[in-house]
């Protein structure tokens, strides 16, 4: 079975040749960049494909005659193809779950940091000539809410604790190990939302306008999970009335994020480009079992 990673980068390169073997099945890389409408003459002939973050859009797949696996590198497929879809046609998507928890986490309170203390603004400023200290939020003792509690929102959670927050939980079944709440309470209660949810039918949209008008005014969100869990439209009108002081987003309902989009003319939000899960520990891991499964399917 033919099998390529359709969209290797110039980052992920390097830490390919470091995890593969030489008793792995071939797996043909692509490091160089494509149109969307290429897809099907790139994966022409082959029956399983790697896919970092690239968009697979049904209609397109369909045309590729030979494919029947698509392993992506990571968690969140729905955001880039249509799993239900492809499954009807014979293709067998693949997930990725528990590589870079740490990582995620890390950068969840990463940007909760930076949002409390408008650190990228005043980076920004200071580059550009302006001298304006800004007045920050002391974050020891305030309430962290976590929203999501698989293995990122526990570790954000235990991160949070190490910084003195109190910690609020809420999951869609019990776990163990974080104090849980009602979600209205979590939203009224907490000064920092973390939202850790994997996105599919039931959660999209799940931070939705009556949600967001529940929480605490002037509080702080951040998102390192799936842009199409919050509701755009409801997050700006919150954030240019300052209902939220700032919020911290990793991901987006599409990227990249255009630079004329709203979310990037606002001080009040810190940007950063879906690399939550970018370390090399991360990586090393997630490419690693990406080609397991690669060997497990040829077997």
């Amino acid at each position: 079975m033919k099998s390529i990673f359709l969209d290797c980068n110039d980052q992920l390169a390097p830490v390919w040749a470091k995890v593969v073997h030489a008793d792995d099945p071939p797996i043909e890389v692509n490091t160089a960049p494509f149109a969307r409408d290429e897809l099907p003459r790139l994966l022409d002939g082959y029956a399983i494909a790697l896919d970092d973050h690239s968009y697979m859009p049904t209609e397109l797949v369909a045309q590729c005659k030979a494919l029947k696996h698509i392993v992506f590198l990571g968690t969140g497929a729905a955001s880039y193809m249509n799993v239900e879809e492809l499954k009807a046609r014979g293709v067998v998507v693949h997930t990725i779950k528990g590589y870079g928890d740490t990582a995620v986490a890390e950068h969840a309170i990463a940007l909760m940091l930076a949002a409390a203390r408008d650190i990228a603004r005043m980076d920004r400023e200071v580059r550009a000539g302006i001298w304006t200290p800004q007045e920050g939020v002391q974050l020891h003792g305030k309430t962290l809410g976590v929203i999501g509690l698989g293995g990122i929102g526990r570790e954000v959670a235990h991160l949070g604790r190490g910084l003195g927050l109190h910690v609020l939980g809420w999951n869609r079944t019990r776990r163990a190990g974080v104090p849980l709440s009602d979600l209205d309470t979590l939203l009224q209660r907490a000064d920092v939302v973390s939202i850790n949810l994997v996105l599919n039918d039931e959660t999209r949209g799940f931070l939705n306008r009556e949600r967001i008008a529940r929480m605490k005014p002037g509080a702080i969100l951040i998102n390192t999970a799936r842009g199409a869990l919050v509701d755009e439209e409801a997050l700006i009108e919150a954030l240019k009335s300052g209902h939220i002081r700032h919020a911290g987003l990793d991901v987006f309902h599409a990227e990249p994020l255009k630079v004329d989009h709203p979310l990037a003319k606002m001080p009040n939000v810190t940007l950063t480009s879906h690399a939550a899960f970018r370390t090399l520990e991360a990586s090393m891991t997630l490419l690693r079992r990406a080609i397991d499964i690669v060997k497990k399917i040829v077997r």
